[in-house]
């Protein structure tokens, strides 16, 4: 068998060991969902009225506001999975699974992939389910198929980009407590962008980094793909975010990861 197959079905066992964590741990799967649906409650049934009439519609307010805020409270889930990645990464670095693997005859690759596949699994399933429920309290997408694929795209794409940064965030860390704390920012980038409200609304030195930070032009192309809204230069933009984090952060893991496997 060469070694790319070796490669391949190593990294297809992770896969499944993680898949498995997911099913007898379903508190974390639980936590990446509860915050957002959380978030996505409070926004449309306390703020809705208010934060809707902002956007222009007094009669149909809340209507108004559930369309403009589910793309970013599916960011904010690609998000929370992200950060859930830094956790069993640093699960693994701290717990003597790794000092087991070296031992074996597995791809070295592989078991950084379990988790990137894995977690990828589990964050667009959380966005499909928060896309469900944000249909039942009003959510009416415009979208056609060919729309719906694309963002679908999109969100992956985010979504792998995001979990290779926090894979190197827990590599990184000292301890589990660390590696729950460090990709926090992930969670407060959607707020700082206009996944919540338009940047034009912002004073200007918040509105200059909510316009230039990643969030915000991934959140205007799903947005513009659901919605129907114009999206620009936001896609072009947000591909270029995504390959950027993707690489360095690949990069960084991989360099993390060879230091761990090697002592």
């Amino acid at each position: 068998m060469s070694t790319l197959s070796l490669a391949v079905t190593d990294s297809a066992t992770m896969l499944r060991r993680n898949l498995r964590h997911m099913q007898r741990y379903p508190s974390m799967t639980l936590l990446i969902l509860g915050l957002p649906v959380v978030f996505l409650l409070l926004f449309v049934y306390v703020f809705g009225g208010t934060l809707g009439a902002g956007l222009g519609s007094v009669a149909h307010s809340r209507a108004v506001y559930v369309n403009y805020v589910t793309p970013g409270i599916v960011l904010l889930t690609v998000a929370a999975a992200a950060q859930a990645t830094a956790i069993s990464v640093a699960m693994d670095m701290t717990e003597g699974i790794i000092a087991r693997f070296r031992t074996m005859a597995i791809s070295r690759a592989s078991v950084l992939t379990g988790h990137v596949l894995g977690s990828m699994i589990q964050s667009m399933l959380g966005a499909g389910v928060v896309i469900g429920i944000a249909v039942l309290i009003g959510f009416r997408p415009t979208a056609s198929l060919a729309a719906w694929i694309a963002a679908i795209g999109v969100l992956a794409m985010i979504s792998f980009a995001l979990i290779w940064l926090s894979a190197a965030l827990g590599l990184v860390s000292k301890s589990v407590e660390t590696a729950s704390n460090l990709p926090m920012f992930l969670l407060l980038l959607p707020f700082l962008g206009s996944g919540f409200v338009p940047t034009g609304s912002m004073p200007a030195g918040v509105r200059w980094f909510a316009e230039y930070q990643p969030f915000t032009p991934a959140t205007e192309t799903v947005r513009g793909l659901l919605m129907g809204t114009p999206i620009g230069n936001n896609a072009v933009i947000t591909v270029g975010w995504c390959a950027g984090i993707a690489l360095l952060s690949y990069l960084w893991a991989r360099r993390l990861y060879s230091r761990h496997f090697a002592r």
